[in-house]
């Protein structure tokens, strides 16, 4: 059995060779209990040398932030166009989608151009007027109470249109990819407006860069059960990708 420096050392160790440890694992490992394999990871988190995780630990956040959109816009800025062109070609015939809020949907609508008429629902301000004059779009802006860090809204007002209106293909942007826990972003009032969109669409599309697997935002919007596609960038690993289709969910990596 090793002591405590010598526990703290391999747990570091593992950490900077995977990113990731779990308990049981390193319960196995040096041969103690889960209890105390806690207790060490809570120590190291408490010096800020790792993030506790459910079931073991990460050395990065696994809990994603609030960001303001304007911050977030530059942040995987080339992946997320990417996503945007490959998410593009499964609108297809479509003639109805919805585009949620975030930057990277946001490039969704910055790359539209359609030959027919396309109806766009969104919650979203930058959406709406980066679509207002394109040609073949038509807009339907859903109003409410605008939250500043997103340039969205929410609240019962958008509520009341969605229960209203349906449309074929809905994409959303995420904060949070997690194989248990689901899909999640980090504002309540958000994930609430996201789960009466998610109602209203036949198909479901999450477009997500790889930062946003492994972390959770406070609200989940829902589970995989509820998604078609995931179209994220190549950085996500194919052990992940092959658990998410083993779900029946399809990954389109641009």
């Amino acid at each position: 059995m090793k002591n405590i420096t010598e526990r703290h050392q391999l747990i570091l160790q593992k950490l900077k060779e995977q990113g990731r440890v779990g308990i049981q694992e390193l319960s196995d490992l040096m041969e103690v209990s889960g209890v105390t394999i806690r207790k060490d990871l809570k120590l190291l988190e408490d010096k800020n040398l790792l993030f506790r995780t459910r079931g073991g630990g990460s050395i990065t956040n696994p809990y994603a932030v609030d960001r303001p959109i304007n911050e977030k816009e530059f942040i995987n800025s080339e992946d997320k166009q990417k996503i945007a062109k490959a998410a593009a070609t499964l609108i297809k015939q479509s003639d109805s989608i919805m585009i949620g809020s975030g930057t990277t949907v946001f490039e969704l609508a910055r790359c539209l151009h359609p030959t027919k008429l396309l109806t766009v629902i969104t919650p979203a301000l930058k959406v709406g007027l980066e679509l207002s004059n394109r040609s073949n779009v038509e807009v339907l802006q859903l109003g409410g109470l605008i939250r500043p860090n997103s340039s969205s809204v929410a609240g019962s007002h958008a509520m009341r249109v969605l229960e209203e209106i349906s449309c074929e293909i809905l994409f959303l942007g995420v904060d949070g990819i997690e194989l248990d826990f689901g899909f999640s972003i980090t504002n309540i009032a958000e994930a609430t407006l996201n789960q009466k969109m998610i109602e209203t669409a036949q198909t479901l599309v999450i477009m997500a860069d790889s930062s946003k697997f492994g972390r959770r935002g406070l609200g989940r919007i829902c589970g995989f059960d509820q998604v078609q596609y995931i179209v994220t960038d190549n950085k996500v690993s194919e052990q992940t990708v092959r658990l998410i289709e083993d779900k029946g969910v399809k990954v389109i990596i641009a």
